[in-house]
């Protein structure tokens, strides 16, 4: 599968209301890599994001979607379902819900209609809590939660779905230093497995141990590539005005104040 395309998006144009958020994008993701999707703040990173997992109303973009070279809108939901999982910001679930039975709905698309859950999603959920480290509060409900706690039960339902390609949208808000270090760990475990992730991350350092990159400004994609390349960190640089700047310490790429 190597130099396959997991996604992709030819012309697309988002618009909500008056407001022009996507200014004709073109984008190619590569299968079995992850990408990240950075940019300052109203860049569109998350409105690119939900225009890739089809999520926004059909009279509001327009353009071309892809989704393992087949259009979005071709596919049978409850495929889709099972291919695509999503994991976005301040989702609505309800706060009443244990924190299994959130990340038992990742099951859903494996499951007949009506039907219990099987012993292979129980068995499934279970091994996504603990890769989250959110076992101990299985049994109790959202609410409860506090907002890195919750972030990792989000986390563990989008990966009980065990999709070919995972689109995160700012997946480490609230998680600690030592959980964004795990978070990275457990997407290239997901990589190495042949699965896809695509994230929106505020946090630059992180982002740059990505394999991809699509660097965003005002609406429109202004490099993507590898994230290695010279070419992709000087794209960096620009869209933060050179307030940043890429180097390389102790092997790793980082991105220090200017």
């Amino acid at each position: 599968m190597h130099g396959a395309t997991a996604l992709q998006a030819r012309d697309l144009f988002v618009q909500i209301g008056k407001q022009n958020l996507l200014h004709g994008v073109n984008v190619q993701l590569p299968a079995q890599q992850w990408t990240a999707i950075v940019g300052p703040n109203g860049a569109g990173k998350s409105t690119l994001l939900r225009a890739l997992a089809g999520l926004h109303p059909r009279k509001g973009w327009q353009g071309q979607v892809e989704l393992l070279g087949q259009p979005l809108a071709a596919w049978p939901v409850k495929d889709r379902a099972r291919t695509l999982s999503w994991m976005g910001q301040n989702e609505a679930v309800s706060q009443e819900l244990c924190s299994y039975d959130v990340v038992m709905l990742g099951r859903l698309p494996h499951q007949p209609w009506l039907a219990p859950p099987s012993a292979q999603d129980h068995m499934v959920v279970e091994a996504c809590l603990h890769t989250t480290q959110a076992w101990d509060w299985r049994h109790r409900p959202l609410a409860e939660l506090s907002g890195g706690e919750r972030q990792r039960v989000l986390l563990a339902r989008a990966l009980a779905v065990q999709a070919q390609v995972l689109l995160m949208d700012e997946p480490l808000a609230n998680l600690d230093p030592p959980h964004q270090s795990e978070w990275m760990d457990t997407v290239k475990g997901l990589v190495m497995h042949g699965h896809t992730v695509v994230s929106v991350l505020h946090e630059l350092s992180i982002a740059l141990q990505s394999d991809h990159m699509v660097v965003m400004q005002a609406g429109a994609v202004l490099h993507q590539g590898a994230t290695h390349d010279v070419t992709t960190h000087a794209a960096l640089e620009t869209v933060f005005d050179r307030r940043i700047r890429i180097r390389q310490i102790e092997g790793m790429w980082m991105a220090l104040p200017g």
